[in-house]
């Protein structure tokens, strides 16, 4: 055992010996992989040497060339990366897409469209136009409303008798015995109080004009015959005078002439002021109310509605607003009322046309102007003037039937609305052409 220990030792030394040769050599190994990687990286922080640029790039031209020579023989930068030709750039136009229009995509039409006319080319709006501005084109307006200061119902007293208008009743129901006997009840004849508005389509409330108030005859209704066969909405807008219409629901189809509340003292007044705020409705501006209420009045009584004409001038309110009065053979009565009216508003015209049925009570009230020394004309063939005073006698082939679409002339109130539209004294504009077509009918 003590000659084995000194081997021991040796065969310790040998490995130790061993073992630090090995160890050296990896250091070796790893100093010579570590030195060119940190030149390497020193190399990144540099700006490229272009000396060995050049060298790297001619020793891989110089490698190209030995496997491709075509590339090898353009060793330029234009030749191994040639600019794009036109026909690159820009393809033909085969190849390029095609352009097309809006039109394009419109559906073909089998049948060949004729030509249009060559459009004027536009013209630029100018501070002073040539042309005045031009309101645009609207319809007439024709409507019936309700009022509550229209004729009926009417609850007061008849004036000629002083005894309650509703003088017989039935149960529940209360009625009017007339002058004739006829009874006619208050639910069906009296209780309409509907009127017939017409408003021109060329109708101006900034310019001078006239409100019809139109009063109906016996055995009549608004549609029926005021507008239907009388004509009388079509007459005002034909005439082309800066007219409007209102014409109230009388008696309905009935042969009696009462005048209901414009037997009242101030009730055309009332009626006109109500109609005034609904006409400045129907035309589009409250405002207008003003206008409507201060325009002056004509008023045209045909037959029956001689009642209630004379009693609206009579105890009316607003006489002085009355600037005319057509009676178409309508004198049945109330002589003194008219000539008072006459006398005392000589700025007014009065016309009287009649047929056989009433030219007694027309000559007798010719005469009672004459005597009050008032000049009376019997033709229609010259002007209408402020004070004119005008009776026309129709021959009998005229009707009373048909008196409102043919006395002295065809539409004798268009012919009337165009009168005054001449007479400049008269205050109405003539704001539209009148209808030649009208004439003829």
């Amino acid at each position: 055992m003590v000659g084995a220990a000194p081997k021991l030792r040796a065969d310790i030394r040998a490995d130790r010996t061993l073992s630090g040769a090995r160890s050296g050599a990896r250091r070796i190994a790893l100093v010579s992989a570590l030195v060119p990687l940190s030149l390497t990286l020193v190399q990144c922080g540099r700006a490229p040497n272009p000396a060995a640029l050049a060298a790297n790039s001619q020793a891989n031209v110089q490698i190209v060339a030995k496997t491709n020579p075509q590339v090898a023989s353009s060793d330029t930068f234009e030749d191994r990366f040639p600019a794009p030709q036109f026909k690159e750039r820009f393809p033909s136009a085969s190849e390029s897409l095609l352009q097309r229009q809006m039109s394009d995509f419109s559906p073909k039409r089998a049948v060949q469209q004729q030509p249009q006319p060559e459009q004027a080319p536009y013209k630029v709006a100018s501070l002073a136009p040539q042309i005045p501005y031009q309101r645009p084109a609207r319809e007439d307006l024709t409507t019936l409303v309700s009022m509550k200061s229209s004729a009926f119902p009417y609850f007061g007293n008849n004036p000629a008798s002083d005894a309650p208008f509703l003088n017989i009743s039935k149960g529940d129901r209360r009625g009017h015995r007339s002058y004739s006997g006829r009874v006619y009840w208050q639910d069906e004849t009296y209780s309409d109080s509907r009127v017939l508005m017409h408003v021109p389509e060329h109708f101006d409330v900034r310019k001078p004009g006239v409100i019809v108030v139109f009063f109906h005859g016996n055995g009549a209704t608004l549609e029926r015959d005021v507008r239907d066969r009388q004509l009388v909405p079509q007459q005002v807008t034909d005439s082309g005078a800066n007219a409007i219409l209102l014409a109230p629901q009388m008696a309905v189809d009935a042969a009696d002439s009462s005048a209901g509340k414009f037997w009242q003292a101030g009730g055309l007044k009332r009626f006109m002021e109500e109609s005034a705020a609904h006409l400045a409705r129907l035309t589009g501006d409250p405002n207008n109310a003003r206008a409507f209420a201060n325009m002056p009045i004509v008023i045209v009584g045909y037959s029956g509605g001689f009642l209630p004409t004379a009693w609206s001038l009579e105890v009316g309110g607003i006489s002085d607003r009355v600037r005319g009065v057509v009676l178409l053979d309508a004198v049945y009565g109330e002589m003194d009322k008219f000539a008072s009216w006459i006398e005392s508003h000589r700025s007014g015209f009065f016309v009287s046309s009649y047929t056989r049925y009433t030219a007694r009570r027309d000559r007798e009230l010719m005469s009672m102007l004459r005597q009050k020394g008032i000049s009376v004309s019997e033709d229609m063939d010259g002007p209408l003037r402020p004070g004119s005073v005008v009776f026309v006698e129709t021959g009998d082939g005229i009707t009373h039937r048909d008196y409102v679409t043919r006395a002295w002339t065809r539409d004798p109130l268009k012919d009337v609305l165009v009168k005054m539209s001449a007479t400049p004294s008269l205050a109405l504009t003539r704001v539209a052409s009148t209808n030649p077509a009208a004439s003829s009918r």
